[in-house]
């Protein structure tokens, strides 16, 4: 089966609130992105969508599943590694003095809210899950940049988690057979935004 891995659009920066973890939607060149993406993989044969449990994700899968009349699967195991922060801002956004990056570079294993192996296992096991239950169909997976970047690190065996990060939308592909062979067939395409700038 072949697995379409896409990272979330572009959201906006949500400050920290009182009604739990940030969760923002996306920005106005999010949605656009999205779009070009659904346009994208609208002719590729995909048989499922599957999206994170996160606004961002469910929102950029959204318009690929109401193209071809599918109804999306949320899977919260695929929800991205600091998904218990109160606050979101976009990388782009972020200067040196930012708290996530200072955290970042003082410990980048604290970008893990449960812990990188706990994240680790769980990811792995949600993507097998999604093999096992749609053998022989094309599964498009809109998640997160960190969840992606975890999961070609345990395909590939290296030690970095942090070592491929994907662009907003940017896809990954990967054919995964049920005798447990994965194959890398690309990753972070982003052609099809090139339009947007």
């Amino acid at each position: 089966m072949e697995l379409i891995i896409v990272r979330h659009a572009r959201p906006v920066a949500q400050g920290p609130g009182d009604d739990g973890p940030a969760d923002p939607p996306l920005a106005a060149l999010g949605i656009l992105q999205a779009a070009a993406t659904a346009d994208k993989l609208a002719t590729e044969g995909v048989s499922h969508v599957v999206t994170s449990t996160m606004l961002r994700a469910v929102q950029t899968g959204r318009p690929l599943a109401d193209l071809l009349g599918i109804t999306p699967e949320a899977i919260d195991d695929l929800k991205e590694s600091d998904h218990l922060r109160s606050s979101y801002t976009p990388a782009e956004e972020m200067d040196a003095d930012h708290e996530v990056v200072r955290a970042f570079l003082d410990d980048p294993m604290s970008m893990f809210s449960d812990g990188y192996e706990a994240f680790r296992d769980r990811v792995r096991s949600a993507f097998d899950s999604i093999v096992e239950h749609n053998r022989g169909g094309t599964v498009a997976v809109f998640c997160h940049a960190t969840v992606t970047g975890v999961y070609l690190q345990a395909l590939l065996g290296h030690d970095d988690p942090f070592a491929v990060m994907a662009d907003y939308c940017g896809i990954m592909r990967v054919t995964a057979s049920s005798t447990g062979i994965r194959t890398v067939r690309s990753v972070n395409e982003t052609g099809h935004l090139r339009h947007l700038g």
